[in-house]
């Protein structure tokens, strides 16, 4: 049975797209349209209720029973543990996987998300105050990124649900208006995940209402 997506053409929604081709694991993409509010429907609300994409709907759960999961870090830890790939079960390596993963959920995605706001506000005052703040600090994470990634292939020591949390965010570098040549690391570990044929269909998957 197919796990069900309930996703957007998003950052968060294309990082578990990727996780789940990744895996191996077979699912259908529910798509959830933000734009048109779709994601306050009570019936989507009952799997999610903060009312945010991505969701997940599992028929074969941890005890054999359907299990909802929502937000995207979690989501990630529940399949990773599922299929026991891509998150060490114990260690030194499990850690650094869990600490790359909360990076990206606690700032490198709420920060960058505040750019994606801004800069598509058509008060030129109130997007040069937003911008001027929250560009600063996307940069500063980018360029945390990169430090991290100086002599390593990805962001633990082996391929992880934090690479795949990561890339989810590092997708929209045009919309945060970032040169990924000016993060040379991150732009070489960045082409290299793209290049990934389960990455490549991750992405191709329609999260486009009517698409």
């Amino acid at each position: 049975m197919r796990i069900e997506l309930f996703a957007f053409d998003t950052p968060n929604g294309r990082k578990i797209s990727v996780a789940l081709e990744e895996m191996g694991l077979p699912y259908a993409v529910q798509v959830v349209d933000i734009g048109a509010g779709h994601q306050f429907d009570p019936a989507f609300n009952r799997i999610s209720p903060n009312n945010k994409i991505p969701a997940i709907v599992d028929p074969n759960g941890p005890d054999g029973q359907p299990i909802s999961v929502f937000e995207s870090g979690a989501i990630l830890m529940y399949l990773a543990e599922k299929t026991g790939l891509f998150l060490p079960r114990e260690g030194r390596a499990r850690v650094e996987v869990l600490e790359w993963l909360m990076f990206q959920m606690g700032g490198f995605g709420p920060v960058p998300g505040q750019v994606h706001h801004f800069v598509a506000l058509d008060s030129e005052s109130d997007r040069r105050y937003g911008l001027e703040r929250f560009m600063a600090e996307t940069r500063r994470l980018y360029g945390v990124m990169d430090r991290r990634l100086v002599n390593r292939e990805y962001f633990a020591n082996a391929l992880s649900i934090a690479d795949f949390a990561l890339l989810g965010w590092v997708w929209r570098h045009p919309r945060h208006q970032v040169d990924l040549a000016d993060f040379p690391q991150v732009q070489r570990w960045y082409q290299s995940m793209m290049a990934r044929p389960a990455v490549q269909r991750g992405f191709a998957v329609s999260m486009r209402a009517g698409a």
